[in-house]
C-alpha cells in the first residue's frame, strides 16, 4: 500500500512544498487563498486521523500561498479525542518525508493574563507540557532524547515579530500550558497556570512540537485568543465562545502569516 507521502507525491506534481502550517480555530478560511491548490483530504492518505472537532475540515491544501510552496493541514487530531498523544505522528512524519523543513502551528487559546483579552494574538515563546503524556512515549532509540531549549525557532520567532511590526498588528508574547482536555480548566488551575509562568492555556500544539522537533522541523506557534481562564471572569467557559471569538484573532493572526510567507519565513 502507497504511504501517506506517497500519494501527496503523486497528487503535487512537481510542487516541492518548504512549510506547513496547521490552521486552527479561525483560520480555516485561509486554505482559500493558496493558488494552484490541491486539495487532499485526510481519509485519502494512509495513517491520517480524522477531526472530531467542528470546524476543522481534515484536509490537506497544498500550493502557494505568499508566493511559498506550502502545504496547509485544515485540521489536527486532539489528544481528547482518543487519548492518543501521537495521533499527529503519521502527519508530521510525513511533512518530513516530503521535505519540509519548517512547521506554523496555530490555535485557539485561553488566556491567563488579564492584558492578553479575546481576539489577541499570542506568539508562543515556550510551552509548559502539564497533560502528563508526551508523543515519544514508547520509541524505542535513544533518538527519543529530544531537546526542547529551543522548541521555538529563535529565527522564526524574530520573523513574526517583524512581521507584526510592519503590519500593524499587536503581537503578544507568552508561555502555552499545555492540558489534556476535554473539559475546561478549573479556576484554581488557572491560577496554578498563571504561578507556573503561563500565559494561555490550550488543548493541542505541544504534542505537534514534540514530534516537529523529533523528526527535525524547524517551529513557530501562534494562540488565537478567544476568551480568559475560568475564575476571571465570573462567567462559565463554552465550545461555542470559542467558535464565535475564534475569527477576531484569526483575522489579525492571518495578516501577520501572510507577511511571514512572503518574506520567506526567517
Amino acid at each position: 500500500m502507497s504511504s501517506a507521502a506517497d500519494v501527496l507525491r503523486q497528487r503535487l506534481g512537481g510542487l516541492a512544498p518548504k512549510a506547513a502550517l496547521v490552521l486552527g480555530s479561525g483560520l480555516g478560511g485561509l486554505a482559500g487563498e493558496v493558488e494552484q491548490a490541491v486539495r487532499i483530504p485526510y481519509g485519502e492518505l494512509p495513517g491520517f486521523p480524522a477531526s472530531g472537532v467542528s470546524g476543522h475540515a481534515g484536509e490537506i491544501v497544498a500550493g502557494l500561498f505568499a508566493a511559498t510552496p506550502v502545504l496547509m493541514l485544515a485540521g489536527r487530531a486532539h489528544y481528547y479525542e482518543h487519548g492518543d498523544a501521537s495521533a499527529m505522528r503519521p502527519v508530521i512524519a510525513t511533512l518530513a518525508e516530503l521535505g519540509v523543513g519548517t512547521l506554523v502551528l496555530t490555535n485557539a487559546a485561553g488566556s491567563v493574563d488579564i492584558q492578553i483579552p479575546p481576539g489577541a494574538v499570542m506568539l508562543i515563546e515556550d510551552h509548559i507540557n502539564f497533560s502528563g503524556t508526551n508523543p515519544l512515549i514508547g520509541e524505542g532509540d535513544e533518538r527519543r532524547f529530544v531537546g526542547m531549549t529551543t522548541a521555538y525557532d529563535p529565527g522564526l520567532k524574530a520573523a513574526f515579530k517583524a512581521a507584526a511590526a510592519v503590519t500593524g498588528v499587536k503581537l503578544h508574547q507568552g508561555v502555552y500550558m499545555w492540558f489534556s482536555g476535554p473539559s475546561f480548566e478549573t479556576p484554581a488551575e488557572i491560577k496554578m497556570a498563571r504561578i507556573c509562568g503561563a500565559e494561555a492555556v490550550g488543548m493541542s500544539t505541544v504534542p505537534e512540537v514534540i514530534l516537529a522537533r523529533f523528526y527535525g522541523l524547524r517551529v513557530a506557534a501562534c494562540s488565537v485568543i478567544t476568551n480568559y481562564g475560568a475564575g476571571m471572569t465570573g462567567a462559565e467557559l463554552s465550545h461555542q465562545e470559542t467558535k464565535d471569538m475564534a475569527p477576531v484573532g484569526g483575522a489579525r493572526l492571518a495578516t501577520i502569516l501572510r507577511h511571514v510567507f512572503r518574506e520567506g519565513l526567517g
